[in-house]
């Protein structure tokens, strides 16, 4: 087989290994659109614009602040959703919407805290 055929092989072999959107959402270089399955099915865009610990009776959680790129119902253009990460019962990642109301304004609260901070240095 020849150098452009194990090249080729190599690529489509990566396309099936899955990413760890947690890795995806800590990796300082990426630049990416992190791409999310709506309810409906279809792929979704979103913006990385902040990953906040938070930590809540002694529980520990990562959450992520994305703005939609793609729009989406009942979500205005300069806004963004608080999404923690999470893990299913085989300990596959994935996100999910953050409903509870409290732990959401939190984590924003943290994040503008973080924006105040770096503005005045």
């Amino acid at each position: 087989m020849d150098e452009k055929k194990l090249n080729e092989n190599e690529r489509e072999r990566e396309k099936l290994v899955p990413v760890s959107i947690i890795d995806v959402l800590l990796d300082p270089d990426n630049r990416d659109p992190a791409v999310l399955m709506g309810e409906d099915g279809m792929e979704l865009k979103f913006e990385q614009v902040a990953v906040i610990p938070h930590d809540k009776a002694g529980e520990k959680r990562l959450y992520c602040i994305l703005h939609p790129l793609t729009p989406i119902e009942g979500i205005n253009d300069d806004e963004a959703i608080v999404f923690r990460c999470d893990f299913t019962a085989e300990g596959q990642e994935f996100l999910r919407v953050e409903d509870d109301a409290e732990i959401a304004t939190a984590v924003f609260s943290k994040y503008l805290g973080m924006l105040d901070k770096a503005n005045e240095q």
